[in-house]
């Protein structure tokens, strides 16, 4: 492409680099940064989060013809005026601040080369850190395609940078990037020159010699600088905690009370300047035509911007992808915990015979796998979606489009998408938070996203529904009672939700919120390259960071489940029963023409389908002598004021690793055996028959919507709870979201039972 930098300027002789170094890229969202990493590096990327903070750290490596390079891809910023301790990780990276990232070598800059002048604000700062730095003008397609010019060589020359002009999305003018980062990483840098008046200069020399003399700390002079102009930045703050330095927010304010008397006021200096200088450098190089027509993006926005258009189409995109995250992934999430784990299954029993061994591997490590796997198909489609929304550009459309509606929780738009997900699974829905570039938003966000009614609730609901609320219609049949409870389910967590957003707000993220201020990129064709390196690296990063985690605590659960207790009778009885099915099996293949049935075969004398009731049985038993069932037993007293008995605590318990568990172990504990499901006549024949000592039915219309609305509520998932722990980087807030959901449903599971109750005996 004619648009790089000439060949003379790019090979001149410099001196020898290292053969591995580092590189940090930096600049504005929505300017390509992670289209051009992904077209350097490739996948995979090593993701995670700083120490600390919140803040994704993704870190990939390329080799060229001299050895490795180490990227580093900080998030998006439009300025390093670090307001909050998230944002001031990318200055500390770039200052080598940052223990766990190497110290970094070359700044490469991205920036949107159709708007050049509101891109080099960032790189105004980025100069002063006086680091080598290469300016790669992304989306240079797109510019020449608009009509606009930009003399490339000439810009290189006045920034004192060098300049190489990239379509990242169609991997041009990556190679010329890969060389000039390589050179650049050899050559001495010059000391950027100031563009402020000299009033500002001498505050920054006067509070550094006061830092030194008062807690003889030593910073370079755009720190101090970024300390005058961030009214209310991390750093100040960070500072003023030391003992010595608690004067400091007072000499800030002096200082700028200082520079506002001098026609210098703080911040429209930092401002003023910075774009006075930018201009001066763009005169004349750059260029637009001089009729600029209405462009297709201006024309599709009056449609997808529009205040009730807009919200349609919102409505209709959003349905689609619901439809497909829930519908389209089923016959996927069926075959992993239909075909895959039975195969799996009956492989192990094959090779291992009844005992500890085999249930280990079958109950804790399969069935724990299969509990992390199981999520992957509606993880991948989600951000399939995602990754095609941003893409293309309409991300930025539906933020917008629903930034009033969310407003009124005091969130931003960009969190309706992870909450509306999280109906289908809360997993993904919190992954899905990264879009959100606000802290506050986007805890809150995943904070309140496991309230959602999610899949795996619906089981639960359905067993209770059809076995305990009775089949009243209205209208002809076309509103029922059944489908007016399971929907109002649905309903309750997104309607305790709204308060609960509004108490994290007031109390546990305070602050103002923030303007809704969003760039609106160009649409265009979603990159292939870009959505597949989007969906390995966050499905990569469920499986190796939340799934280790999610594994750990099936096998927990298990192990609480098997032991302990005498097995030998049921690992007897169990291979008693497979050695007669597999000589049915045998003699049915040997005569194909009759059809023989299983039930009825006599061993030991007695017929098999008696044998597996007492199998059944022997399993309800050992299960209510293990760890699990004496805990359900324990917390019988604190679960009977919600009407319920010690089988539905163990039930509650058992679902930790996964809600729908509780189906299958209400199974084994009713001696049905744990392969039951939600819809087995057997089962719900056993619970509305389960009765106290004292004869009274345990289960009654007001129980089941007492269990129905705790785990409506409840944070009986631990791989939501192992999610929030990767996203946020902190055990805090899964356990405070653990604490908070399990009270309230705690709460409103008792108020449901009691009121229900009530109501029932005046009715009666």
């Amino acid at each position: 492409m004619d648009s790089t930098i000439p060949a003379s300027s790019i090979e001149r002789q410099v001196s020898s680099p290292a053969a591995k170094f580092t590189v940090a890229l930096v600049g504005n969202p929505n300017t390509g940064k992670s289209t051009f990493f992904s077209a350097l590096c490739g996948v995979p990327a090593r993701i995670g989060n700083y120490p600390g903070v919140t803040v994704e750290k993704k870190i990939g490596k390329y080799r060229d013809s001299q050895g490795t390079v180490t990227v580093v891809d900080l998030p998006g910023t439009y300025s390093l005026s670090a307001r909050t301790p998230d944002e001031m990780v990318s200055v500390d990276v770039l200052l080598g601040r940052q223990a766990d990232v190497a110290h970094v070598d070359v700044i490469v800059a991205i920036v949107d080369a159709t708007n050049l002048e509101r891109n080099l604000y960032l790189f105004t700062q980025l100069r002063q850190l006086n680091r080598p730095i290469v300016l790669v003008l992304n989306m240079w397609d797109r510019m020449q395609a608009e009509g606009r010019t930009i003399e490339v060589d000439e810009l290189s020359r006045r920034l004192g940078v060098r300049v190489v002009a990239v379509s990242a999305s169609r991997s041009q003018g990556i190679d010329e990037a890969k060389k000039m980062i390589r050179q650049v990483a050899g050559e001495p840098h010059a000391t950027a020159a100031s563009l402020f008046p000299p009033i500002l200069e001498g505050e920054v020399n006067e509070l550094s010699q006061w830092l030194r003399e008062t807690a003889d700390i030593e910073l370079q002079p755009f720190l101090v600088e970024r300390l005058i102009f961030d009214i209310g930045g991390a750093h100040a703050s960070e500072l003023a905690r030391r003992p010595k330095l608690s004067e400091l927010p007072a000499r800030l304010a002096q200082i700028r009370e200082r520079l506002a008397v001098a026609g210098q006021k703080v911040p429209a200096l930092e401002t003023r300047e910075r774009y006075k200088w930018i201009r001066s450098q763009l005169a004349g190089i750059a260029s637009v035509p001089d009729e600029q027509s209405r462009s297709l993006s201006d024309r599709i926005d009056q449609v997808l911007t529009h205040r009730v258009w807009g919200f349609l189409m919102f409505g209709l995109i959003m349905f689609a992808i619901f439809q497909a995250i829930t519908s389209g992934t089923v016959w996927a999430m069926d075959w992993i915990t239909g075909s895959l784990q039975s195969w799996l299954v009956s492989g192990v029993e094959s090779l291992l015979a009844p005992g500890t061994l085999r249930s280990l591997v079958n109950d804790g490590i399969i069935a724990g796998v299969g509990s992390v796997i199981v999520f992957l198909p509606q993880i991948l489609m989600l951000f399939f979606f995602i990754g095609l929304l941003e893409d293309c550009g309409y991300m930025a459309r539906a933020a917008f489009v629903m930034d009033k509606l969310m407003t009124k929780l005091g969130l931003s738009g960009k969190s309706f998408l992870p909450l509306m997900s999280s109906f289908a699974c809360a997993v993904p829905g919190i992954m899905a938070t990264r879009v959100i570039e606000d802290r506050r938003d986007r805890m809150v966000t995943i904070l309140i996203a496991p309230l959602m009614s999610c899949s795996a609730r619906l089981p639960v609901y359905v067993l209770l529904v059809t076995a305990f609320v009775p089949q009243v219609s209205w209208l002809g049949g076309w509103i029922g009672l059944q489908g007016s409870v399971l929907f109002a389910m649905h309903l309750v967590g997104l309607a305790v939700a709204v308060p609960v957003a509004w108490l994290l707000k007031k109390f546990f993220f305070p602050g103002d919120v923030p303007p809704f201020v969003m760039e609106l990129p160009s649409y265009k064709v979603p990159s292939p390259r870009v959505v597949f390196y989007r969906v390995w690296e966050r499905a990569e990063a469920f499986l190796t960071r939340a799934g280790t985690l999610i594994f750990c605590t099936a096998v927990l659960v298990w192990a609480a489940g098997y032991f302990p207790g005498d097995h030998r009778p049921l690992n007897e009885l169990t291979r008693k029963i497979e050695q007669a099915q597999a000589q049915a099996a045998e003699s049915a293949e040997a005569d194909a023409s009759t059809e023989k049935s299983l039930d009825g075969l006599p061993l030991d004398g007695l017929p098999l389908e008696v044998l597996t009731a007492q199998r059944r049985q022997l399993s309800g038993q050992l299960i209510e002598q293990s760890l699990l069932g004496r805990s359900g037993k324990l917390i019988e007293p604190v679960v009977k004021p919600l009407g319920w008995d010690w089988k539905i605590g163990v039930g509650v318990i058992a679902s930790f690793p996964a809600r729908e568990v509780i189906i299958a172990t209400l199974g084994t504990i009713y001696s049905l055996g744990g392969d039951v499901g939600e819809e087995d006549e057997g089962l719900r024949a056993a619970i509305v028959r389960s009765r106290w000592p004292d004869g009274r039915p345990v289960y009654t219309l007001p129980v089941a919507l007492s269990i129905m609305v705790f785990f409506a509520l409840c944070a009986q998932c631990a791989a939501t709870l192992m999610v929030i722990k990767r996203e946020t980087n902190s055990w805090r807030w899964p356990v405070f979201t653990f604490f908070y959901m399990t009270a309230l449903a705690y709460v409103a599971a008792l108020l449901t039972y009691q009121v229900g109750t009530l109501i029932l005996g005046a009715m009666a």
